[in-house]
């Protein structure tokens, strides 16, 4: 028995071994059907791209111009308008047919912004304690003096509807949900950001819906060095804003001893909408000037920082696209088409108007791409495309692999909130994929300037968007649906 019993594990643990050890297939290498669709002057062309875009400034040059020339580009500023006139004049230079497509978007001012503790337990003689904060998108004003209330902790949803209007009406709500930074710092920062942002987008109207006199929320990121976080919140008729980390585990703290009262002033108003652009660009297609690539990303940016690398990043990025084919003279057989999207940050006008002037062209879309998480090293894509269309990319990934940046990610969700439109009409869409466990300490904060990024690296970004768009554009047939 014991002779049969080890006789059995030793054949066991060889067959194993055995097919641990034989050849596997490559999860980039190219199959007979990718093959077919890549001539090797296509893989040279590629290899071109790819090398050249690594070995160009033009990138950077754009982002800084963007944010250290231009500044904040806030959806509806004058620095956003500036933006517009900008990349549609540098497009120019570069022989791309160029259009500015109306898009009417919110005009939001930010205003005073301040907070103190003026009752709390153990107070020193009456001595307030400075709160930092800031006002989100859609908040309303409070009194230009300000307002002075007592404020509830909740940790969550379900806690803060436990509370009730019987201790909330009247009273200001802190919603101290964290960002999970460790699961940031092992590479899923989107689903800790996806956890977080709910509580910026809806708590001010479940706050509202109790009766409550002002929202706030824990900010949304991994910043530690008290930065306030900014953001979209879904508009509820109460002044909303944002308080670092440190100052809502400071208040949460003190509420927990006793009452806590505030003075809070913020004086955001929000002017008549007006209308403003997105920057379209084409490149023509020698063969199928009807079917389209789409390289983007978003112009606008909040107020706090320089929108460096949310998201002047992805915008140079996609023209890097078209400055590196026009540089090596290669014309696509589809059109190029660059997306300098307007209003991203503040309610999506550019991407709603943009899907209402061109939706009957989206079935002759070939793919949409966009670039809206930083200019961190890729890694990749995310895709919202057919495992059959993931085949067919598999050369693309083989030319992108000494990079780094050859993984496809098949998502079930738009990976770009502006090609989302088309996404959802069955648009292959892809979003670069970035390291992303830095992205949230700087993200819609002060932070958000031109030092964050590092050219090498978004060099790299160029790179890839360029060599995905190149062969999305050469490609002998659509990408399935």
């Amino acid at each position: 028995m014991r002779i049969s019993t080890a006789l059995t594990f030793i054949l066991l643990f060889s067959s194993a071994a055995f097919a641990q050890n034989k050849p596997q297939p490559s999860a980039t290498r190219p199959t007979a059907n990718a093959q077919a669709s890549f001539s090797p002057q296509l893989m040279q062309e590629l290899a071109t791209i790819r090398d050249a875009a690594l070995a160009d400034d033009y990138t950077y040059r754009q982002v800084a111009h963007l944010t250290e020339n231009i500044g904040p580009r806030m959806s509806g500023s004058a620095q956003a308008q500036k933006a517009v006139e900008y990349v549609a004049e540098e497009l120019k230079k570069l022989g791309l047919e160029v259009r500015l497509e109306e898009a009417r978007v919110p005009h939001w001012v930010r205003g005073i912004e301040t907070g103190e503790l003026v009752e709390y337990p153990g107070q020193a003689g009456g001595t307030p304690q400075k709160i930092v904060l800031t006002a989100l998108g859609g908040s309303t004003a409070t009194p230009v003096e300000g307002l002075t209330a007592e404020v509830v902790v909740a940790h969550n949803f379900d806690e803060l509807k436990t509370l009730g209007r019987e201790k909330v009406a009247g009273k200001i709500v802190l919603l101290n949900f964290p960002f999970d930074k460790q699961k940031a710092a092992a590479g899923l920062a989107l689903d800790a950001y996806g956890e977080a942002v709910e509580y910026r987008g809806s708590g001010a109207k479940a706050a509202a819906e109790l009766g409550a006199l002002a929202s706030l929320i824990r900010s949304v990121g991994g910043a530690d060095y008290r930065l306030p976080h900014t953001g979209w919140s879904q508009a509820a008729g109460i002044p909303a804003g944002a308080v670092t980390a440190e100052d809502a585990d400071l208040i949460s703290h003190l509420a927990a001893e006793g009452p806590v009262r505030m003075h809070l002033t913020l004086t955001p108003h929000r002017m008549p909408d007006i209308t403003s652009y997105n920057v379209v660009a084409d490149l023509k297609g020698s063969e199928h000037p009807e079917q389209v690539v789409i390289v983007s990303g978003h112009l606008d940016s909040w107020d706090l920082g320089t929108g460096a690398i949310d998201d002047a990043a992805g915008v140079a990025v996609a023209m890097e696209t078209a400055h590196i084919l026009q540089q090596l003279h290669l014309q696509p057989k589809r059109t190029m088409r660059v997306i300098a999207w307007m209003d991203e940050e503040n309610g999506g006008g550019g991407r709603d108007a943009y899907a209402k002037a061109h939706a009957l062209e989206f079935p002759n879309y070939m793919a949409a791409i966009e670039s809206d998480l930083g200019a961190a090293h890729p890694l990749g894509f995310d895709a919202k495309v057919t495992p059959a269309a993931l085949d067919l990319l598999k050369p693309v990934q083989s030319v992108l692999q000494n990079l780094g940046a050859n993984i496809i990610k098949i998502t079930n969700y738009s990976p770009g909130a502006d090609i989302s439109t088309m996404a959802k009409a069955g648009v292959p869409a892809f979003g670069v994929k970035q390291d992303g466990r830095t992205y949230f300490n700087y993200h819609h904060t002060a932070a958000d300037t031109l030092d964050k990024i590092v050219p090498r690296e978004l060099r790299e970004n160029a790179a890839a968007m360029a060599v995905m768009g190149y062969a999305l554009a050469e490609m002998p047939q659509l990408l399935p649906r």
